[in-house]
């Protein structure tokens, strides 16, 4: 079965954002917590960065799951301004530890890797942390530490 994926930016609502990076309320959590009680069902996985005011979000999985997921994320209240960075197909899970988790990130991260090249999702080895990296290799090199912490959806 085909695994397509989906990245975008967003605003956080004003209940949403933090006074600083790494900083979420319980509101946040209880949305991961629900995506990811939802994404479990559907096969997707993904993750959510977050800077204290804006999200990036990348979710993967099969098209029908992902397409009912990605319909809650358009129709929710808790961001706005939404960007889709890109869409299609990715061949194989590249993100597959988690149903959904944030993470805190520092607003400089989390611009570097909305303004990255997210063109095909390409992810070339080696290549996380250089000048050139893609958004796909931005995204995994700040996942990959997390991955073999347990499968908690907030940190």
């Amino acid at each position: 079965m085909p695994i397509r994926a989906v990245v975008y930016t967003s605003e956080a609502a004003a209940g949403i954002a933090a006074s600083s990076p790494g900083q979420a309320g319980r509101r946040l959590c209880e949305i991961v917590d629900d995506a990811a009680r939802f994404n479990r069902d559907a096969g997707v996985t993904g993750i959510l960065l977050f800077d204290g005011a804006r999200f990036v979000q990348y979710m993967e999985g099969p098209d029908d799951g992902l397409q009912v997921a990605y319909s809650r994320v358009l129709g929710a209240s808790s961001h706005s301004g939404l960007i889709e960075l890109q869409r299609g197909r990715v061949g194989q899970r590249r993100l597959p530890f988690w149903p959904m988790r944030w993470l805190p990130v520092e607003p400089s991260e989390l611009r570097r890797v909305a303004s990255a090249d997210w063109t095909g999702f390409v992810q070339r080895e080696g290549t996380g942390a250089s000048t050139s990296a893609t958004g796909m290799e931005l995204l995994h090199a700040l996942a990959e530490p997390h991955a073999a912490s347990p499968s908690k959806e907030s940190p």
